[in-house]
């Protein structure tokens, strides 16, 4: 019986021993391969196949490490990887979008990324995911805003074309004399919403919040002016169509009927402009009030501060960043802009017409602004726009929505 017992002893002591060799602390197993898992949601529904190519390649590269993707729609994702986080079962890696990810890192679920390769990474979008000078992210991809406009329509009034230089005084003239070729013609197409908001109020000097983001700045004297400037364009001098003008079209559609003089949109639009619009169309950087400021949206990888395998992790992240093979991939699928803007990248997406003026898009990145990076701010939106709504019915004046707006939400959402 001793002798058994002995056997039992000895044989889960060598149990023990095999399963510590098989599970080393870099998460390699006893092939020297380690795994990580990355979870996504920008490659669900139709870049599925472009993102496997990536993984694909960095394999090839780096046949030590293995990928296993997880992908899930936008709609479900945030919640799957609520539950992972909870079940203390974090991804390696993970893909946060801009809007969320200062929450994420406030809340110690992300680590700072260190020996990452970024020489390839354009500073900008690099910057939109450090903190205190500390890389918490690497951007995978951006889109920006611009301001198109109908070449034809401008010939048609005698109108020079924007410049980088332009003002909202210089876009307002222009608007005016394209309204005035006809009652169906209209100078200027930007919505009143809160994602049109906070931008506009950055050209004017304000912002939604105090730079640390401890304080609503909603109601400042400049926001307010800003609002009012976004109204007076519908309500007084009309180059924007209100929603009975409009008749249930929407702005992109009245774009490409050829009565719409300038639309500021986004850099996804040019797809369908090239292939519906039967006229000749250019872009420039957005202009601006006091300054200039545009939008910018981003993805980043992120790291897991609980994963065991960091340095494999950094480095697939490094590679679906600022890898030049990355970006010729993207660049190949049309998946958005790749940040990795080498020379040759930025060549060759300059070099796909129309737009001519596709510099635009990357001088837009000197002026980037983002919402602010709150958990709520989905709901601060919804609530902040029913404000922006009332206003341009005449319910409320522009201050007197954004006081209540003030109110309301840093009841709601206090973020002392």
């Amino acid at each position: 019986m001793r002798n058994l017992v002995k056997i039992l002893i000895l044989s889960l002591a060598m149990m023990l021993v095999l399963i510590g060799c098989s599970d080393s602390t870099d998460g390699s197993g006893d092939d020297g391969v380690t795994t990580i898992t990355f979870m996504n949601y920008s490659s669900s529904g139709a870049n599925e196949e472009t993102l496997m190519k990536m993984v694909n390649e960095f394999e090839s590269k780096n046949p030590n490490i293995k990928v296993d993707v997880r992908t899930y729609g936008f709609g479900d994702y945030f919640q799957q990887l609520a539950t992972t986080i909870a079940g203390n079962s974090t991804p390696d890696v993970f893909e946060l979008n801009i809007e969320n990810f200062r929450a994420y890192q406030s809340k110690g679920v992300i680590a700072q990324i260190e020996g990452a390769d970024t020489s390839q990474i354009h500073p900008t979008t690099l910057k939109a995911f450090a903190i205190d000078g500390k890389q918490y992210g690497l951007p995978t991809k951006f889109s920006n805003v611009v301001m198109i406009y109908n070449k034809d329509l401008f010939d048609q009034a005698g109108l020079g074309y924007p410049t980088k230089d332009w003002t909202w005084d210089d876009e307002l003239e222009a608007a005016k004399q394209i309204r005035a070729l006809g009652e169906d013609y209209f100078g200027v197409f930007r919505p009143i919403q809160t994602w049109e908001f906070y931008k506009t109020v950055e050209q004017n000097g304000g912002s939604m919040m105090n730079d640390s983001q401890t304080a609503y700045t909603i109601n400042s004297d400049e926001n307010v002016q800003a609002l009012q400037m976004m109204i007076d364009r519908i309500n007084d001098t009309n180059v924007t169509p209100n929603a009975d003008q409009m008749g249930g079209m929407g702005d992109w559609d009245l774009f490409k009927s050829g009565r719409l003089g300038m639309i500021v949109t986004g850099i996804w639009a040019f797809p369908d402009f090239t292939e519906n619009c039967d006229f000749n169309w250019d872009i420039v950087v957005e202009p601006g009030i006091d300054e200039k400021a545009t939008h910018f949206f981003s993805d980043a990888i992120v790291v897991s501060e609980k994963s065991s395998k960091k340095e494999a992790a950094v480095k697939f992240a490094s590679f679906i960043s600022g890898s030049s093979e990355a970006a010729k991939i993207r660049l190949d699928a049309n998946w958005d802009l790749p940040v990795a803007l080498t020379d040759d990248v930025t060549e060759t997406y300059l070099s796909v017409t129309p737009p001519e003026n596709k510099q635009a898009v990357i001088d837009s990145l000197d002026y980037l602004v983002m919402p602010p990076s709150l958990e709520d701010f989905s709901a601060i939106a919804d609530t902040l726009g029913s404000y922006l709504e009332q206003a341009l019915a005449g319910k409320m004046t522009p201050k007197e929505a954004l006081d209540k707006a003030q109110e309301d939400i840093s009841s709601k959402y206090p973020v002392e």
